[in-house]
Order: structure tokens, then C-alpha cells, then sequence
């Protein structure tokens, strides 16, 4: 055996002696709280993927879309016709469209509302609250009841969290936080959102 072969070998056995600890080390069993945050993109698609994955197994899965639910969503159409998924879209989609406060506030409020039954719910495996840091940000939904709620709901229900600027008690509270970072976006050199790539 050459000596980068017996070297790559011991590296890879301490590797793996590290990694198998680790995992002996992760005993507990329960729901989490994942927040995807950054300026970068992804966040949204991720979430979807997590739900793909949450089906897959046959789990009841409920998303929240705050921002983009009136937009085209080719993740949300392809798994719509799944009676084990539960989908509730804000009704005056983006903010930054409508630019009425009272208007946003009361969509928000009835969003809200579908998103805190569904995390009472223990049926429900993965909540999805997808754009919901804006309705935090723009003073539309109160910190306290999302962080209330989402200590309330049972311990097996895993929470997703998407958008921009996660709230500094929302990043407190969360077991997992990714935080997308843009790099370059195609969006700022003038290219156009692309169908079933973008959305």
C-alpha cells in the first residue's frame, strides 16, 4: 500500500470514528424548528423539498405561504393533489403590491390563523410557515403569539421558517438555522424569473 493510500485511510478512519460518535451522540427524539433566512435564494425552495421528503413517508404536512402564495408555485401544484397536504395562500400576496397596511394586516391575521390551527394540530408532522419573518418585520403579526404558538405545538411537529431578516427570537429559539447567502443573483443582471426554475 502506498503511502497517500495509508494516510488517506487513517484520515478517513479518524473521520469516521468522529462522525459515528456523533451520531451515538444524538439520542433525542422529537419536532424541531428550522429557520432558512438570508439574503440569498432558495429559501422557499428548500422548504418545499423538506415537504416532498415529509410526504414521501406518508406524514401529513401543512404549508403557510405569507408573501409569494398567489404566485406561481410549480413545487405547490405539482403536490396539491396530495390529500395528506394542507395548503393556506395570503390572500393579497406580496406586500409591496397592494401597499395597504390595513388590508395586508387583516390577510395576514386570517393566514395566522390557518397557521396556528395547524400548529395545535398533532396529526400535522411539518408546518411550513413560508415567508412569514416579513409579516414579523412589517409589524403585521406579533413575535409573542408566533414564538407562543410555536412553543405550544406538540413535540412531534417539525416547524420550517422562511424569509429574510429572521427575528433575533426566532434565531433564539430554532435547533437548525441556514442562512442563504447571495453570492451573485441572475435578478440583478436583468434576467427575468424563470418558470420551474425560479418559481
Amino acid at each position: 500500500m502506498s503511502d497517500r493510500q495509508t494516510r488517506h485511510r487513517q484520515a478517513m478512519q479518524k473521520l469516521k470514528a468522529h462522525v459515528d460518535e456523533r451520531v451515538a451522540d444524538a439520542t433525542e427524539q422529537r419536532g424541531q424548528l428550522l429557520v432558512f433566512t438570508g439574503n440569498g435564494k432558495g429559501k422557499t425552495t428548500a422548504a418545499w423539498g423538506t415537504v416532498t421528503r415529509a410526504l414521501g413517508y406518508g406524514y401529513r404536512v401543512g404549508v403557510v405561504q405569507f408573501i409569494k402564495g398567489q404566485w406561481a408555485c410549480g413545487e405547490r401544484e405539482r403536490l396539491e393533489a396530495d390529500p395528506r397536504l394542507e395548503v393556506a395562500i395570503m390572500a393579497t400576496g406580496f406586500t409591496w403590491e397592494t401597499q395597504n397596511r390595513e388590508a395586508d394586516t387583516r390577510a395576514c391575521g386570517e393566514a395566522w390563523a390557518e397557521a396556528a390551527r395547524m400548529l395545535a394540530d398533532p396529526g400535522i408532522y411539518l408546518v411550513v410557515l413560508d415567508e412569514i419573518t416579513y409579516m414579523l418585520k412589517f409589524g403585521y403579526l406579533d413575535i409573542a403569539t408566533v414564538r407562543q404558538a410555536l412553543e405550544a405545538r406538540p413535540a412531534e411537529q417539525t416547524v420550517i421558517v422562511t424569509g429574510r431578516n429572521a427575528h433575533r427570537e426566532l434565531l433564539a429559539m430554532a435547533d437548525t438555522v441556514t442562512e442563504m447567502q447571495e453570492v451573485r443573483h441572475g435578478f440583478n443582471a436583468g434576467l427575468e424569473a424563470r418558470r420551474g426554475i425560479d418559481y
